[in-house]
């Protein structure tokens, strides 16, 4: 095989390794950025999870309030009263986390 041709080839396969290097490099940048997008997507699915539990916590106390309280005045104060305990439980809970 003459050398031209050998260095023709040989070119060849250089610039095809270029570019499978070059494909290489944009799809690992794309594999990065969309794990970080699964892991933004993870984080707001736990809030919003923790907030659907919040949301629930504060509905059933509403109802147990209800339950307890006969008149409206006793059943306001002890909800308040609830909620209040329910955000420093949330505030401990937050603390333990980190």
């Amino acid at each position: 095989m003459p050398k031209e041709k050998q260095l023709q080839q040989l070119q060849s396969i250089e610039d095809k390794v270029r570019k499978l290097l070059s494909k290489h490099a944009d799809v690992q940048q794309r594999l990065l950025a969309a794990q970080e997008e699964i892991k933004f997507i993870e984080a707001l699915l736990e809030e919003k999870e923790q907030q659907i539990k919040n949301f629930q916590n504060q509905e059933n106390i509403v109802k147990i309030v209800d339950t307890i309280a006969g008149n409206t005045a006793n059943s306001t104060e002890l909800k308040l009263k609830l909620n209040e305990y329910i955000r420093e439980i949330d505030k401990c809970i937050a603390y333990l986390r980190d």
